[in-house]
């Protein structure tokens, strides 16, 4: 079996010797751009398995970088930031990134989440992930329609647009309206039981969705928090806390 290419996108040095060194003993075949209009041009050519991409380059962000990737490869994509603000999560997994990691972080750690995106990846392709046990027919709740065959939901009639993630963590939730879900329960059936990211995804992809279909995103009716456990989509909308 040939070598997955990590095709990795920073412009510090220091990160990318350690990078190069680390991936290659994990048996990567390492590819590095060191600004964002370099891995733009090289991105087809490289043709990798996964992209690490830095949030902060020159050029070209990162942001923009995943956005572009995005809107013609499915290829899996890890943000890094050196900063843990939740604004740089939430925009790299608006625009599509799989995961992110901050730095510092542990090479170790970041193998075993490259591994788990190129597993999910592989799997995705096979057919042989688990999906969620519900119809394939439109799911409605109240004023929300979720339709997961044509990958459309709308709200009271109106057609918003989810990146994928969103459009799996809504569906779970509608399919299973009324009924608690845990935390562990909805990363393991999204992400895959063994994703092992930081659990603050999960968190950021609910607060998107609160953004997109709830009437006060700050006191949630429709997706609410049971503390302690995790999230339910109430049948009937009350007020909740966020």
């Amino acid at each position: 079996m040939s070598q997955p290419t990590i095709f990795v996108v920073e412009d510090e040095a220091s990160f990318v010797e350690a990078l190069q060194i680390g991936l290659s003993r994990e048996g990567f075949h390492v590819e590095v751009a060191t600004d964002g209009v370099e891995a733009l041009e090289r991105f087809p050519t490289v043709d990798p398995d996964l992209v690490l991409l830095d949030v902060m380059l020159p050029r070209a962000s990162g942001i923009d970088v995943c956005r572009q990737i995005r809107s013609t490869s499915a290829v899996p994509i890890i943000m890094v930031t050196a900063k843990s603000s939740e604004i740089d999560t939430v925009v790299g997994l608006e625009v599509g990134a799989d995961d992110y990691v901050t730095k510092p972080y542990r090479i170790r750690e970041l193998v075993a989440r490259i591994r788990a995106q190129l597993r999910r990846s592989s799997m995705d392709v096979t057919g042989e992930i688990e999906r969620p046990a519900v119809p394939s027919s439109e799911i409605r709740v109240g004023d929300v329609a979720l339709d997961p065959e044509e990958h459309r939901v709308s709200v009271d009639d109106r057609e918003i647009s989810l990146p994928l993630k969103e459009f799996e963590v809504l569906h779970l939730l509608l399919a299973n309206a009324g009924r608690v879900l845990t935390r562990e329960t909805l990363i393991d059936r999204v992400w895959g039981s063994d994703y092992v990211g930081d659990t603050k995804t999960l968190d950021v992809h609910i607060k998107r969705l609160r953004s997109k279909i709830e009437d006060d995103p700050a006191a949630p009716s429709r997706i609410v928090t049971i503390r302690g456990l995790g999230y339910k989509y109430e049948r009937a909308p009350t007020a909740s806390v966020p």
